[in-house]
């Protein structure tokens, strides 16, 4: 029998399903709701209202923005010439705050999961081969994460796109072994993208 209120509990087992937050961290962060100022709590609730309304993925690249297109889509100093292939729309924030690429990125929106239902219709392929017919690209960075799926979109990724003739190249060795993206650091991902190294038609380096 819990002692909490059902409002606290039902509060708390919402806030338990946001990534990062387990049950005892959504129980604290529940009560201190509950307690706070009621001008905070809406202050809080209205923050995110709006970001949700506003934010949504750039029809470009996928990133999130709320301008259309997004920012790094609009910069006109981004190098064209060279794309990121991340999996999500989290890894592009996380490449920039490496500071150190400056070209342009496409969102594929997850990675290659058969046993989750995942092939390649469900991700943002078809946008990504227009996008190499319209831009001139001469590299794609695959920039998938280390982990089996990631490894496995990547190599797929480098057989679909290397009739094409255009430089394939992977990150370097220095990611976490078995993980994607969100376990680096900025210095991890910036030596991992100064060192990315080149793939073979067959997608292996």
């Amino acid at each position: 029998m819990t002692l909490l209120p059902a409002a606290v509990a039902e509060l708390a087992a919402a806030l338990a399903r946001l990534p990062g937050i387990g049950p005892r961290s959504a129980e604290r962060i529940a009560l201190h709701l509950v307690q706070s100022d009621p001008a905070v709590v809406r202050t809080l609730a209205d923050a995110m209202s709006r970001a949700r309304e506003r934010v949504s993925n750039c029809p470009r690249c996928g990133a999130l923005s709320e301008a259309d297109p997004c920012p790094i889509c609009a910069d006109s100093r981004r190098e064209e010439s060279t794309l990121c292939l991340v999996e999500l729309p989290l890894d592009v924030l996380r490449l920039e705050r490496s500071g150190t690429f400056r070209g342009r990125y496409h969102v594929l929106g997850g990675r290659l999961s058969p046993l989750n239902g995942v092939g390649p219709d469900d991700l943002r392929i078809a946008e990504l081969e227009r996008r190499l017919e319209q831009q001139p690209v001469r590299e794609v960075i695959l920039a998938m994460g280390s982990d089996v799926e990631g490894e496995a979109t990547a190599h797929y990724l480098a057989r679909r796109l290397a009739p094409r003739g255009i430089r394939l190249t992977r990150l370097a060795q220095g990611l976490p072994a078995g993980s994607g993206l969100e376990y680096a650091d900025e210095l991890t991902l910036s030596r991992a993208l100064e060192g990315r190294r080149e793939l073979s038609p067959g997608g292996i380096p």
